[in-house]
């Protein structure tokens, strides 16, 4: 059985021989960070916990494969994010699609937002409001760092499509919360 794990190196190998608890210890080390990535990514937290779930499977059979290189949360939140990807793939036949001429906002409108003006909550609802597309857009380039040529090749897109849904996605949000903060009487 395996001793006290402390390192991350100790926890990934008793993972590597299948033990309940280095995996119990990777989870609750993890777990937490993670849900915040599939939440940025789903719809709803159920779909968060269902992306989360099989990460987490994912990562069980796939630790061996971590080569030690490079950072392993980083590693965990490759495979999250791929995972969340294919997951939203899989599912795009039971979406409710929306005409991108629907949301054609101007860019070139500017509200100065005051700094903190929503909470958390009120701009994960914000994301969560965009369509699955812009919102998965946003997400790899906005927040993951990913360039438009990477994401199009992961999503299976063109790079302007992948420009472009992020510039939607960008109007969308800032239409939103351009409303939120009027009906909360936050500008300045």
């Amino acid at each position: 059985m395996v001793s006290v794990m402390t390192s991350d190196r100790e926890i990934i190998e008793g993972c590597a021989r299948h033990e309940r608890k280095a995996q119990r210890l990777l989870y609750q080390k993890y777990s937490g960070k993670l849900m915040g990535l599939c939440l940025r990514y789903a719809a709803n937290r159920a779909e968060a916990e269902d992306i989360l779930q099989e990460s987490f499977i994912k990562i069980y059979f796939a630790i061996r494969n971590f080569s030690g290189s490079g950072s392993f949360e980083g590693w965990l939140k490759k495979i999250t994010v791929n995972t969340a990807i294919t997951h939203y793939h899989a599912n795009l036949k039971f979406r409710h699609y929306v005409e991108i001429d629907e949301y054609v906002g101007s860019e070139t409108e500017s509200i100065s937002f005051v700094e903190n003006l929503f909470t958390a909550e009120e701009l994960m609802n914000v994301l969560n409001e965009l369509p699955g597309g812009y919102r998965i857009v946003f997400n790899l380039y906005a927040v993951e760092g990913y360039m438009h040529k990477e994401i199009a090749d992961m999503l299976g897109i063109d790079t302007g499509t992948s420009k472009s849904q992020y510039s939607r996605a960008r109007a969308l949000i800032r239409e939103k919360l351009e409303k939120l903060g009027r009906t909360k009487g936050r500008y300045r």
